[in-house]
Order: structure tokens, then sequence, then C-alpha cells
């Protein structure tokens, strides 16, 4: 059986480094898209380094994608948070976020779906968040998110036909230097997160990880359109966004 290839970006470390790694485990080979070198190579893994938060750059590194790889799962994992209450938020923070966490999505999409549509098989993972159904202290990064699965459920109706689904995954706390970043751990609103996790513990990006394989698998091809929420039973109870 031809390996197939799946695109991840900021595929360098934590969440990210994970799904990689997952990925490759399974049999495929990673492009991974991202401005910092990973620490070791998984697998048959390709490295481009991109700034992903810059257009024309992200628009060079897809087209060098486009012209060496037949992709057929796109993981769209790449973002930031921009920490802080409603009086705080700038535009420059607002503008950040669309572009990191929303356009470089869609210019990923908008590369390999041709492709996908060709061969009529595609998978597309798009890496939300619990934070998509509200989250204090995070207005630009809920909105982003949240923008996400309106995506996912948007793209899932227009390509269902041809052979491709598009899905998002939401992750609770997970134990990333991102995550550490946005919450210190002597914070006590670090430690009510911590607290407030069901299963008693911060998620693992292995556990994300898990969830993208379900999702590229050729056997998920009946699931489409939908939102995983890997948050340690957080979301239990919340009506779904």
């Amino acid at each position: 059986m031809e390996t197939q290839t799946a695109l991840v970006s900021a595929g360098s470390q934590g969440i990210g480094r994970a799904v990689v790694e997952r990925l490759s485990a399974d049999g495929f080979h990673v492009v991974n898209l991202d401005l910092r070198r990973p620490d070791a190579r998984a697998g048959s893994e390709t490295f481009i380094e991109v700034d992903l938060s810059q257009p024309q750059a992200t628009a060079q590194a897809l087209a060098q994608v486009s012209g060496q790889f037949d992709v057929s799962v796109l993981v769209n994992n790449v973002g930031t948070v921009q920490p802080g209450a409603l009086e705080d938020v700038t535009f420059d923070d607002l503008d950040r976020a669309v572009s990191l966490n929303l356009r470089c999505t869609i210019q990923c999409a908008q590369t390999v779906v041709p492709g996908m549509k060709a061969r009529r098989y595609g998978r597309i993972i798009n890496i939300s968040s619990r934070a998509a159904l509200g989250k204090e202290l995070r207005t630009v990064y809920a909105a982003t998110k949240a923008g996400l699965i309106g995506i996912t459920r948007t793209w899932a109706l227009e390509l269902a036909r041809q052979g491709i689904t598009v899905n998002a995954i939401g992750p609770g706390p997970i134990a990333t230097a991102l995550f550490k970043r946005a919450n210190p751990a002597d914070s006590p609103r670090t430690k009510a997160i911590i607290e407030g996790v069901p299963v008693g513990r911060l998620g693992a990006p292995a556990d994300i990880a898990h969830a993208v394989a379900f999702f590229a698998d050729a056997r998920a091809g009946f699931v489409t359109g939908q939102v995983l929420y890997v948050c340690g039973g957080m979301t239990a109870g919340v009506a779904p966004a």
C-alpha cells in the first residue's frame, strides 16, 4: 500500500509534536511546517521551516509541499494564545490570533483540498479548544477557536461528497509549554483548573494525538463535521458549541 502523506502545522513541539510522532508511527509520511526545527526527526518526517504568522511565507512553504507531496491528511494545529481580560485586549492581539488560528487554517486547506478532491479522499482535522465554549481571560483565543468549529462544520458539508471528512478536536488543559506559559504553576487559577478536571489530571499531548489518529484513519469515513472534546470530562453537562 502506498504511504500516505500527512501535513501538520506547528509540529515541532507540544501537541503538534505528539501528532507528528503518532501519525509517523501509524505509517504516514509527515510534513511538519514550523518555525522551530524539531529536536529529533520522527520516522521519515519532512521538516519545512516557515513562519506561519506570515501569509506570504506560508504560501511559499505550501507551494513546496504541493509540488512534492500528495497530502491526504491535514492537521491544522498551529495556534497562539493571547491571554488577557476584555479591557486589555488589543487589536494587535486579535490580528495575530486570527492570522495563526484561522487564516493559516484556511490557507493550508485551500492548498491541499484540490488534490483531495481529485483523489476523492481526504481527512482534515482542526485543533480547536475547550475554550471555544467560554473561558475567562481568553477573548481572542476563544473567538478564534470557536471560529474553527464553524469552519469545521461548514467544510464538512461542502466536502463530504468528495470523500473528504472534516472534524475538530477541542483539547482541555494539556500540559504543554504553551499551557504553562499562559497558566503559571503557582497561580491559584491554574490550580483551580486542575482541580476542575473530573479525571483528576492535566491531559498529555499524546491524548490529543490519539484522537487525531482516529479521525485520520481511513475507517473513520462516516464521521464528519464533529467536535471531539478531549478534556478529561470538563465539558460533560455543558451545551456543545
